[in-house]
């Protein structure tokens, strides 16, 4: 179940994108992926379709139909503020996080990397004890 607070916080954001109840249209379909036969003989994905501007989301995070009902609206949301207002949703943000930390660095970074790893190591290496 989701909590009170959270579904709060949904009406305010589809307040701000101008999402309307009236104006979504909302169908069940088959889920599939993990979560297992509750997931795979039920329709617990949620499709919404917003009318006016004709965006689609669909989800299937949970499997509980009713928390799904409110993540979609959530995610249509963020995606109408993404589209009118350039807001980044955290979604995207997270992504884009994950995609430069993965990227290959430069020969060039490389070597840099390499350099200071070297002249640190000679640091330690110089406060050794002295053998006699």
């Amino acid at each position: 179940m989701i909590a009170d607070e959270t579904i709060a916080k949904i009406k305010e954001t589809m307040e701000r994108a101008g999402v309307r109840e009236c104006d979504l249209e909302e169908t069940f379909v088959l889920g599939g992926g993990p979560g297992g036969q509750k997931t795979n003989k039920t329709s617990n994905n949620v499709r919404l379709t917003h009318g006016p501007s004709g965006i689609s989301v669909r989800c299937g995070e949970t499997r509980s139909r009713e928390t799904n009902r409110w993540l979609a609206r959530r995610a249509l949301a963020e995606r109408i503020l993404e589209i009118e207002h350039g807001e980044k949703s955290a979604r995207l943000q997270e992504r884009e996080k994950i995609r430069r930390q993965k990227r290959r660095r430069s020969r060039r970074q490389k070597e840099r990397m390499l350099a200071d790893k070297h002249a640190h190591s000679e640091k330690k290496r110089n406060r050794r004890a002295v053998e006699e």
